[in-house]
């Protein structure tokens, strides 16, 4: 059968619009020259940005404190760097019965920094104060170790004292302040030989 004029027209018309259509497909589908080089950096920037904003954190050190004195749990604490005074007292069980709140005041900045192996020593309610940040006094000038308030080295220097006499001393006269030389004795701090080598070098 023999194709009209208008067949013919008809015919080439539908033809030109299914190539314009494939065309149109292929441009969608083929990314233009250099796309890809393009593409790879862009994910290349954004994983960049999302490492950088998030940095790690840098932890404070640990900082071990050495409380004695008037506190609950006198002995070694564990605090985050950049602590203070006030930390490490909390730390300790806080202030005891037997502190000098007034002395401590007076002598303790309770917002002060502390640095790695640092004592604090809360003062002991009814003592005098110690010379030298420790050290007891008997007022006449001969400069006696004050067994209720000398700190931990002032009494480890004593003769015949050792680090674990030391916790003793330090642990007992925190819970109740000696009253005299031979309660240590009785208290089963001291031995009566110990307290024999030092009774001429300490006060209470």
């Amino acid at each position: 059968m023999s194709l009209t004029a208008r067949d013919r027209g008809a015919l080439a018309a539908g033809l030109m619009g299914l190539v314009a259509t494939a065309a149109a497909a292929w441009l969608l589908i083929t990314p233009p020259a250099g796309g890809g080089a393009l593409a790879d950096q862009s994910i290349e920037g954004a994983s960049f940005i999302e490492v950088a904003s998030s940095p790690e954190a840098t932890p404070h050190g640990e900082l071990v404190i050495d409380v004695q004195g008037g506190v609950a749990r006198p002995g070694l604490v564990v605090l985050a760097g950049g602590a203070r005074v006030a930390d490490a007292i909390e730390a300790a069980g806080g202030y005891a019965p037997s502190a000098d709140l007034l002395a401590a005041a007076s002598t303790l900045n309770l917002a002060a920094t502390l640095g790695d192996g640092q004592q604090v020593f809360v003062p002991l309610a009814g003592l005098a104060a110690a010379p030298g940040g420790g050290a007891g006094s008997s007022g006449d000038g001969d400069a006696l170790v004050n067994l209720n308030s000398a700190t931990p080295e002032a009494l480890e220097a004593l003769p015949g004292i050792g680090p674990v006499t030391v916790q003793k001393i330090t642990a007992a006269r925190a819970e109740r302040p000696f009253s005299s030389l031979d309660e240590l004795v009785e208290r089963k701090v001291l031995n009566r030989g110990q307290l024999d080598d030092i009774r001429d070098l300490v006060t209470l």
